[in-house]
């Protein structure tokens, strides 16, 4: 896993995502699962493309199924933008970076008033 890409876990899930001070993206994922697998280095492009302004984790389902539950996790790969310890955005099945990139740039534009403001990174 990329260094830019933190392992978030049930237990740490509520302090590294609910109550961080930036948005953060979340990838549901499983070892087992091939659309996570090709997804992995997409996730890894964003969180290159936004660090500073936006925290880029992933959860293990198989690990950590109680925040799973939570978030009513049905397919993997998730995705989901949370800002302000709330969900914002998601987004099930593999992706493009371009549609991450959209998805979060919506989210910020949604949030202008607010104190978060992304680098969009996009050209």
């Amino acid at each position: 896993m990329n260094e830019s890409v933190k392992e978030v876990t049930d237990n740490s899930f509520e302090h590294e995502v609910l109550k961080s001070e930036k948005p953060v993206l979340v990838d549901f994922w499983a070892a087992w699962c091939a659309p996570c697998l090709m997804l992995s280095p997409t996730v890894e492009a964003i969180a290159e493309q936004y660090s500073g302004s936006l925290a880029v984790v992933k959860l293990n389902v198989d690990d950590n199924p109680s925040t799973a539950a939570t978030y009513g996790i049905k397919g993997i790969p998730t995705l989901i933008l949370f800002s302000g310890g709330k969900e914002v955005e998601r987004v099930v099945g593999a992706t493009s970076k371009a549609s991450i990139s959209r998805m979060i740039v919506r989210s910020n534009q949604l949030a202008r008033g607010g104190s978060h403001r992304l680098r969009s990174g996009l050209s």
